[in-house]
């Protein structure tokens, strides 16, 4: 899942608004965010394979350390032990915890049985949303409605920046997702990590930057 896992960093304000939106963004999508790393350093493995699933040309061969429930788990408490020791905010550390292993959970609905559970294990799960365009489309576009509803709902803009910036923000996310469902395969895996990192590090500094013009 894509944006879905952008719907739960946006609705995570409305339940803990200390941290900023990046933060929560950041935690939504960790695992997404180690992964390209990762990839470049030969420590996990995917290949452009179109046709693996209708909605990806990616076919996931190994990425336990990122995309584990265990490693995914564990991930999150590092990042939640990092935002309580610069916050003290517990609920903030906890919700974060919980937008990491919730991309576990999203990415189970989506992907095909190439979920695994713990490095080593040879069980993988996965419930092949991905299977169908219009219902990948569908269910990830409500669920990012809700989460930017939601986020809209609980804070009100400073100024235009914080009304607008916002809308691109919305705009840019949705550009980047019509994208990869849409767009050409990439030519390469390098490739693919090197713009997930130059792509992520974009998001979130816009969504830093959209966040601080905006008031709970």
């Amino acid at each position: 899942m894509f944006i879905g896992h952008f719907a739960v960093g946006f609705a995570a304000k409305g339940v803990s608004p200390k941290p900023s939106l990046a933060t929560y963004l950041a935690a939504a999508q960790l695992p997404d965010l180690l992964w390209p790393v990762l990839l470049l350093a030969g420590v996990e493995h995917v290949t452009i394979a179109p046709g693996d699933t209708t909605f990806t040309p990616l076919r996931f061969d190994s990425y336990p350390v990122s995309h584990s429930l265990v490693t995914v788990a564990a991930w999150g408490a590092v990042f939640a032990g990092l935002v309580w020791w610069r916050n003290r905010d517990r609920r903030g550390a906890l919700t974060c915890w919980a937008l990491v292993v919730s991309h576990w959970l999203l990415d189970f609905i989506s992907h095909r049985p190439d979920m695994p559970l713990s490095p080593g294990s040879s069980t993988k799960l996965g419930l092949g949303l991905w299977n169908s365009v219009p219902l990948t489309l569908g269910v990830e576009a409500m669920i990012f409605g809700l989460g930017v509803w939601l986020y809209v709902r609980g804070t009100r803009p400073r100024d235009a920046i914080g009304r607008w910036g916002l809308v691109g923000l919305v705009a840019l996310a949705l550009a980047a997702y019509l994208g990869a469902a849409f767009g050409p395969p990439a030519p390469s895996v390098p490739a693919i990590a090197v713009t997930a990192i130059l792509g992520a590090l974009v998001f979130l500094g816009v969504s830093a930057w959209v966040d601080r013009h905006r008031v709970v």
